[in-house]
Formats: C-alpha cells, structure tokens, sequence
C-alpha cells in the first residue's frame, strides 16, 4: 500500500531532501525515508506538499496530463478589480505561453491564517487583499507571475488544496499521514 503525507511547508524551505546548503528543507520536517516530493512549492510559497513512495501516484498528481486542481490563496498588493480576476479566468499570456483558464474569486483573510516568518512586507499607502486560484497545470512559479500579468503583484503565496487533500488543520512544519 502507498504511503501519502500531506506537509504543510514553511516560508523558506527548499522542496528537496538534501543539498539545501544552510537551508531548511524537506527531510527537516518529514523523517520517513522513501517519499517524495508530488509537484514542487518555490522556497517563498508556504503550503501543502503532498509525499509518496508511489512513482505512478506520484505522477498522477504532478503531471499536468492529468489537470489535477490546485487551489491557491495569494494575498496580493493593489486593488482586486474584476477585470483583473475575469483576465484570469481567461487565462493569461505568460512569456512560456498562455496558461489554461483559471479558477479565479476575492476572498476574505483566511481566519486560520498563521502568521510568516518573517512578516510580509507591507505598504502604508499601497492596499491589498487576497484571491483564491484554482490552476489545473503546474508552471514554474505560475501564480506569481499570472498574478503580476495582471497587475498584482503577490506578496504572500500558500496552497491550500491538491485534488482532495487540503492543508485543513495542519499549522506550518506540521505532517500527516494519509
């Protein structure tokens, strides 16, 4: 039977088990031997990294073949215009190439909400708020850059949802097997 944890990554840990030169990464938190990594999350994204030792689940939930959803939560700086969320769920042209459309909606602070170490960088005069995405691909710090395609740029980065499993209940550093 395959093993399955659900990780919820810190701010500025690497999504590798070794060579992180200083950093934190994986293995700091998950002390199974075996798992890896189904799909990636940047050192500045916080969130759910699902684990396994099954190289065809594994696959499944990585390759955007399959058009697994993700949801993410961005907080981002600027007025959320509607233009900006409909240019989303449109799709955007990135330098790699339009994205596929994008679930795309504002929502409130996130109640369950930890705060980052260290804290996002804010500015007095400039405001923010925070959008849901839902992706069925998985480009290269793609949410970051469809948010900055449409002029907002994003400050915070947490992904709370693969296929079914959710970060729900799970704080920062935090694993659970599946």
């Amino acid at each position: 039977m395959a093993r399955l944890i659900l990780l919820n990554k810190p701010y500025d840990v690497l999504c590798q088990f070794t060579n992180g030169e200083g950093r934190p990464v994986l293995a700091d938190f998950v002390c199974e031997k075996g798992v890896y990594p189904a799909g990636r999350l940047d050192r500045d994204s916080e969130g759910l990294v699902v684990l396994t030792d099954d190289g065809k689940l594994q696959a499944r939930i990585s390759d955007p073949r399959h058009k697994l959803e993700k949801v993410y939560l961005a907080q981002v700086e600027g007025v959320i215009a509607e233009a900006a969320l409909e240019r989303l769920r449109r799709g955007v042209d990135l330098k790699d190439g339009p994205t596929l459309p994008a679930g795309a909606r504002r929502v409130d602070t996130p109640e369950w909400l930890w705060p980052r170490v260290p804290p996002v960088r804010m500015r007095k005069t400039v405001p923010d708020g925070w959008i849901e995405l839902t992706l069925r691909e998985g480009r290269n710090r793609q949410v970051r850059r469809m948010c900055a395609a449409v002029g907002l740029p994003c400050l915070r980065l947490i992904r709370w949802r693969v296929g079914d499993w959710t970060l729900e209940g799970l704080a920062p550093g935090e694993m659970r097997r599946v």
